[in-house]
């Protein structure tokens, strides 16, 4: 029987599967229907926010400190696990690691940009009253920003499910369950 150890706690998972949700509410509505699109927003902000939080003060693998490496360390599971040689690890690995560091930052500029793009274009939210009635050139600025930034996180969504199944197949785990249950095997 494999004996299997809790790694992603409660708090972890659910703040994973609503981000899954409502980034992508966010992102397939668009400003079609503008008042689920701005609930979506701001909730993938407070996610972020709670995450960060949670990264300093959460249990053992939520802590940035059990996972954030530096981007030779990141750079270094890759080549190995191209190779099928990367070392397992029961938290996150330097790539994923790196992989929440670089979701966090892109979401947090997706979510900061919409809110100025909000405020400026719509005279609506909480910097609707500062930012309402600028020039033409801000709106349209945030725009751009705050789309580029939407999509640079989809491409960094699609590397991260990329870096899951890699990482499942070659270390024989089934990770999408293990962020569903919250456990993982033990180390062998």
């Amino acid at each position: 029987m494999v004996q299997e150890i809790k790694v992603w706690d409660p708090l972890v998972r659910i703040f994973h599967w609503s981000l899954v949700a409502t980034f992508f509410a966010a992102y397939l509505v668009e400003d079609d229907w503008l008042s689920l699109h701005v609930w979506a927003g701001y909730s993938v902000g407070g996610l972020v926010l709670f995450r960060v939080l949670w990264g300093f003060i959460g249990p053992q693998h939520a802590r940035f400190s059990d996972f954030v490496r530096s981007p030779w360390d990141a750079l270094t599971y890759l080549k190995e696990e191209l190779r099928g040689q990367a070392q397992r690890y029961i938290g996150h690995n330097p790539a994923g690691g790196a992989m929440v560091v670089a979701l966090l930052l892109s979401l947090s500029f997706t979510v900061a940009a919409g809110l100025v793009l909000y405020g400026a274009g719509e005279c609506s939210g909480p910097l609707g009253g500062w930012l309402c009635n600028r020039s033409g050139w801000l709106p349209e600025a945030a725009e751009e920003i705050h789309e580029f930034f939407a999509n640079f996180t989809l491409f960094l969504v699609v590397l991260h499910v990329a870096g899951v199944i890699g990482s499942g197949f070659l270390h024989r785990e089934n990770l999408v369950a293990a962020m569903w249950h919250g456990r993982k095997r033990m180390e062998e």
